[in-house]
């Protein structure tokens, strides 16, 4: 977008917030510093907003402002670590609610995509949308089988629009960059990249389709959580095609009350599943606000969940994952030297930071929590002051992170809505201790040593020649070498010795996978080959163990 045909849809902003009295961010981003004259002729104050707190004006301005604002909202919302609580509480109550786009283009779009009449498609499409928003809306259809689903489909020259709004949004972020006093924290442009990556995921209905058949598949039972099942043959990017379900809207406490539902055993479940997602699946909804979080009520005796919307799902690496965990039971447990010790190990922090002072920092925020009961413990709030105090501490915190922190907010509200007397300690706790007693098990380990080893064996007759050749470019001053003739010996002896470890840790893995195959798939053979197997591997093992 240039700069001229920028300067309107700039102006159009300061105007809107000004209008809201939201004249401290439209100061701090100097918008109207050449413009002192010009200012009281861009807007008059929208009556009646001079009372509310500055969370609800920036709420309402955004929701003036159209639906790529109302996103970025929302993206703001989960942002704790960047925009006050206040501010945050308000923008998580945006909903980007618009007037629907005629059915009779969304039968046109469903047609184009499917590359077939509607008529052949289903046995019936209703025209008149259930629901409708910024980037989809959503048809009730019955297949021709007799099944009711649901079809969303992507609004016409919603592309076109997002790009233009987007292009603003970096515009507005540059000038933040730019002129805000505290850029340096609240980073606006890493702001806007975020909005545009989450709009880029929700335009690939396709993906979204993906993203429900995974979550799907692993709560396959459906005892917990139940996900509607994806019509893959009427899915396409810019339509998705899912189960039609029925339940209940998660804050609905009337209607729960009422179908008979125990609202305490609901809310516990609500717990575990979150925590299941999170560590024994590494793949979790990052959207959980009421409005896609169903209660199936027809189950009154075994309550359970209805997952809506995926186009926000969220997954950690490995390593995070490992790390928040364990920070995580460090918490329950109290150990503040420890969980000091693991922000360190994770690299979250530099390894410079004083310890001392970063657990005395962590004591700080959380010993005031424990003087209550555990029932009225907030944990997620108390990981967003933890995350808050860590930033003195330089703190490097992942999108994937600040994504799991705003979900377990969502989940937590949830859980305390439907019993304000949950101990989330007291549910989550066992749920991941569980989880991670199974997920680095002995057994689970071999599994993964089984997965790797023809990897292994494959590279394993390259590593004497590699050492090799890296040794004789050494020598012949290809790379830059030992200048010391004894240091280079060592060098060269401590290769021979790696070499060793290798080989002999190959043969020790393979030694007690095989003894635990013969033990648990062939126990006719009787107990003494697998001992025997076992036991010359754990000497394959010591025999190449380094030693000094």
């Amino acid at each position: 977008m240039t700069p001229l045909k920028v300067v309107p849809r700039v102006l159009r902003v300061a105007s809107v917030l000004l209008a809201y009295r939201l004249d401290e961010l439209v100061d701090a981003a100097h918008l109207f510093r050449p413009l002192k004259l010009l200012r009281p002729l861009l807007a008059r104050p929208r009556p009646g907003v001079a009372n509310l707190p500055r969370g609800a004006r920036l709420r309402l301005a955004l929701t003036e402002l159209g639906p790529i604002f109302v996103k970025a909202g929302q993206v703001l919302s989960t942002r704790r670590d960047l925009v006050p609580g206040d501010i945050a509480n308000e923008l998580a109550l945006l909903q980007d609610q618009v007037p629907p786009f005629p059915g009779a283009e969304a039968r046109a779009i469903v047609e184009r995509e499917l590359k077939a009449p509607v008529t052949q498609l289903f046995a019936h499409f209703d025209e008149t949308p259930l629901a409708s928003a910024s980037i989809a809306q959503v048809h009730a259809a019955v297949l021709q089988d007799g099944r009711e689903v649901v079809v969303k489909v992507l609004r016409p020259g919603i592309d076109q629009r997002i790009a233009r709004d987007v292009a603003l949004l970096h515009s507005l972020g540059e000038l933040a960059q730019r002129w805000h006093p505290n850029a340096d924290k609240i980073r606006p442009l890493d702001v806007v990249a975020e909005v545009e990556k989450m709009l880029e995921n929700e335009l690939d209905l396709q993906r979204e389709g993906a993203s429900a058949s995974l979550l799907r598949r692993n709560f396959e039972s459906g005892v917990d959580l139940y996900v509607p099942e994806v019509h893959w043959d009427l899915t396409a990017e810019r339509v998705l095609t899912l189960e039609r379900v029925n339940g209940v809207s998660c804050d609905d406490i009337a209607a729960i009350d009422a179908a008979g539902v125990d609202r305490k055993t609901l809310a516990a479940k609500g717990v575990r599943v979150f925590y299941e997602q999170v560590f024994r699946d590494n793949f979790f909804h990052a959207d959980a606000h009421p409005g896609n979080i169903w209660v199936d009520v027809a189950r009154s005796t075994e309550p359970r969940f209805i997952a809506l919307d995926f186009g926000i799902m969220g997954s950690l690496p490995e390593a995070d994952q490992y790390w928040l965990a364990q920070n995580f039971i460090a918490l329950f447990e109290r150990d503040y030297a420890r969980i000091a010790q693991l922000h360190v190990d994770a690299g979250w922090m530099p390894n410079t930071v004083r310890m001392d002072e970063l657990e005395a920092a962590v004591r700080t925020v959380c010993e005031p929590y424990f003087t209550r009961p555990l029932s009225q413990i907030s944990l997620a709030e108390l990981v967003v002051k933890l995350f808050q105090t860590a930033r003195r501490f330089e703190l490097t915190l992942q999108p994937q992170l600040i994504l799991l922190q705003k979900t377990l907010l969502n989940i937590e509200g949830v859980g305390r809505m439907l019993d304000p007397d949950i101990d989330i300690w007291a549910v989550a706790h066992p749920v991941l201790k569980r989880i991670l007693r199974e997920r680095y098990s002995p057994r689970r380990t071999l599994r993964e040593v089984r997965k790797r080893l023809p990897e292994w064996f494959h590279a394993a007759p390259q590593f004497p020649e590699l050492i090799r050749e890296a040794l004789r470019q050494v020598a012949r001053g290809e790379q830059r070498g030992l200048a010391d003739p004894l240091e280079l010996a060592q060098r060269q002896e401590a290769s021979r010795r790696q070499q060793r470890a290798i080989a002999s840790g190959l043969l020790g893995g393979a030694l007690l996978l095989s003894a635990t195959l013969l033990w648990t798939q062939a126990p006719q053979h009787g107990v003494w080959l697998p001992i025997l197997a076992a036991v010359a591997g754990l000497c394959s093992f010591v025999a190449g163990w380094p030693r000094r």
